[in-house]
């Protein structure tokens, strides 16, 4: 059975990893509180205790704009760490898969970036999964895999937002002029085992299929939301331009990823972002009945 360290446990994508684990598997997933992946000695312990085979990396500092302001921090965790990862597992024979973004790119190309295209990251957040993605690659066993806008039933998203927002409030503004593809964390969690399964190495896409701006995303979330009771109907959503709503982190205007090497490696394509949508929303509504009701959930099987 191979031994598999996940980081960041708690979060959406090492909730789902472990969920989506293959039974082949035998996980470890590991929050800030036993591995903290910007301590190098803590690294150490948790590889001499678990040993594992493969690590798949679901730890990274996330918030965008406040990366503007702790560049450090965020570096610390998008880029030192990684390394002191890669050395881990390079040190007892492991495979390290990195989970990076899209904003490695600038989004000017106007066509879906392709994994070989130069990256010219925008922003500090961009810029420090970039270095990462050096890091890990510094090994030929390492896969590094790009997703974007990426969403849960569980943790901090834009979806959970939107439904918030959308139940306290009687509009809701979303910028409609940043292009790109919503992606549910289940899906890119399966897609991340297959990859592993079959030896893939080097930078991959992932993402659900086809594209919309964050106005779309929130119109959808909007639509599907209130199909399933959950009351989002009374909300309007207005689209807004990015100038309308300044942020401290440049965000790219056009950041599709192609996907197309990836989904013939595993030989299928991914579902569209409007179907991973309904199952997130499905299973959402499910855990917050099941909380108001008083009955204990838990993330991963």
């Amino acid at each position: 059975m191979k031994r598999v360290l996940v980081t960041g446990a708690g979060g959406q994508l090492a909730i789902e990893l472990e969920r989506w684990a293959p039974e082949s598997a035998r996980v470890v997933s590991l929050g800030i509180d036993r591995l903290d992946i910007a301590s190098a000695a803590q690294i150490d312990a948790a590889f001499a205790e678990f040993r594992p085979e493969v690590v798949f990396n679901a730890a990274a500092y996330t918030a965008v704009d406040l990366a503007e302001q702790e560049a450090g921090v965020a570096d610390r965790v998008n880029h030192v760490a990684v390394e002191a990862l890669r050395r881990a597992c390079d040190a007892f024979g492991a495979r390290l898969v990195q989970v990076s973004t899209d904003y490695v790119f600038d989004g000017l190309s106007g066509r879906p970036y392709q994994a070989g295209d130069e990256t010219n990251p925008l922003s500090v957040y961009g810029r420090t999964k970039r270095n990462g993605e050096i890091a890990a690659l510094r090994s030929p066993d390492s896969l590094v895999v790009r997703t974007a806008w990426l969403y849960g039933a569980h943790g901090k998203n834009f979806m959970r937002t939107m439904v918030r927002l959308m139940l306290e409030r009687d509009e809701v503004r979303v910028v409609a002029d940043q292009i790109g593809t919503p992606t549910h964390a289940a899906g890119l969690a399966r897609a991340l085992w297959m990859l592993e399964d079959r030896g893939a190495t080097g930078i991959h896409h992932w993402t659900d299929a086809g594209v919309g701006s964050w106005y779309d995303f929130a119109v959808a979330i909007r639509e599907e939301a209130a199909a399933i009771g959950l009351g989002t109907e009374r909300a309007r959503v207005t689209p807004i331009r990015t100038a309308d709503y300044p942020t401290p982190a440049r965000r790219p205007p056009m950041s599709v990823l192609s996907k197309d090497a990836t989904w013939a490696m595993l030989g299928a394509p991914a579902p569209h972002w409007r179907d991973g949508l309904r199952e997130v929303l499905s299973e959402f509504m499910a855990t917050t009945h099941a909380n108001a009701a008083g009955t204990p959930t838990k993330g991963a099987r």
